[in-house]
């Protein structure tokens, strides 16, 4: 007799995981989340948005990447979540948006509740971190398609801003300074090159390695820096112009998106130390610095576009927030690009 559970789906165990997540989901409700007693949509009180005179919706969606296979190798579940919120979320506040609320989708090959539970905790935790609401999300059961360990994570969220106060390029002044603000870590992008260092030198991800002085898979897993809340009390502390997140393309690919076509982002990379861990990766992967520029963010997870003058009360309101930051280069004549002196 053939049956879903036969063919691989476990309803029972789908149930289980929605019970093991609700609590964490709750720890990320915002006042204007309404309850949907059929559970099939997530409800938000657009009511909020009078207080704003034009609101721009903002939205994003991305995923994780190859980082989840270094989760599930390691078998550390419970910050994952953390990752794709950081993804998601902090690509709002680029533009000046607050963000209001999240989804999360995750595919797997087996639901494991408590495994389920630990990603979907770490993604309310995200949204909490960011100020965000987590107002709905699925799971799905692939079997057949993904190994019964493997599994894989997206999302998708909305913000919004004021369409007087929309930070970008058109706000970018020469003179201006430019703000590193910094990463912890390897964030969630890069990890197919990781993953290609860790192949080729052998690497262990139990491997206590001296200049991490913790196990490599936990350096790798250090989750993703939630910058929203930071970048939202800076851009009403100062004149912030603009915001650049950096991922995938590194620092230069992505600061330049920030930038009009007649200005350039000077950057001086002695004003900082890049974290050990790309250190690690570059030695033994013998990787060359432009892979590295292209690749990673160097310890820059967002960087911030602020007035001449602004520099100095930036750097102190983010440091009040236990947010690290430096003066990392300035904005001069040029045709649109971001590079190092």
């Amino acid at each position: 007799m053939s049956t879903y559970e036969a063919a691989g789906v476990d309803i029972e165990a789908g149930e289980r995981a929605v019970d093991l997540m609700k609590d964490k989901v709750a720890r990320s409700r915002r006042p204007e989340v309404v309850d949907d007693a059929s559970g099939f949509a997530g409800l938000f009180d657009a009511s909020a948005l009078l207080r704003y005179q034009r609101p721009l919706l903002a939205t994003s969606t991305d995923g994780v990447g190859t980082k989840v296979m270094i989760a599930q190798r390691y078998g550390k579940h419970d910050t994952i979540g953390i990752d794709l919120v950081g993804m998601v979320l902090d690509d709002l506040v680029v533009c000046g948006a607050e963000p209001l609320f999240m989804t999360d989708y995750i595919a797997c090959g087996k639901v494991v509740p408590e495994r389920i539970a630990e990603i979907v905790g770490g993604v309310a935790e995200g949204c909490r971190l960011a100020g965000a609401a987590l107002v709905g999300g699925e799971t799905a059961e692939h079997p057949g398609a993904m190994g019964a360990d493997e599994y894989d994570l997206a999302g998708a969220g909305t913000g919004v801003v004021e369409a007087s106060a929309m930070l970008g390029p058109e706000r970018v002044a020469e003179g201006d300074v430019v703000l590193g603000l910094a990463s912890s870590g390897v964030h969630s992008n890069g990890y197919s090159l990781v993953r290609h260092v860790l192949r080729e030198a052998s690497l262990s991800l139990d491997a206590v390695l001296p200049e991490l002085g913790r196990p490599l898979g936990e350096e790798l897993l250090e989750p993703t820096r939630i910058y929203s809340l930071a970048c939202l009390e800076l851009t009403r502390a100062v004149e912030v112009h603009a915001y650049a997140h950096i991922t995938g393309g590194g620092i230069e690919g992505n600061l330049a998106r920030s930038l009009p076509a007649h200005l350039d982002a000077v950057l001086d990379r002695s004003s900082w130390t890049p974290p050990a861990i790309f250190e690690v990766l570059a030695g033994h992967g013998k990787i060359a610095q432009r892979d590295l520029d292209r690749t990673f963010n160097l310890g820059v997870g967002m960087a911030a576009v602020v007035a001449p003058g602004a520099a100095d009360e930036a750097v102190r309101v983010l440091a009040a927030r236990g947010l690290p930051a430096w003066v990392m280069g300035e904005i001069v004549a040029g045709t649109g690009q971001a590079r190092y002196r």
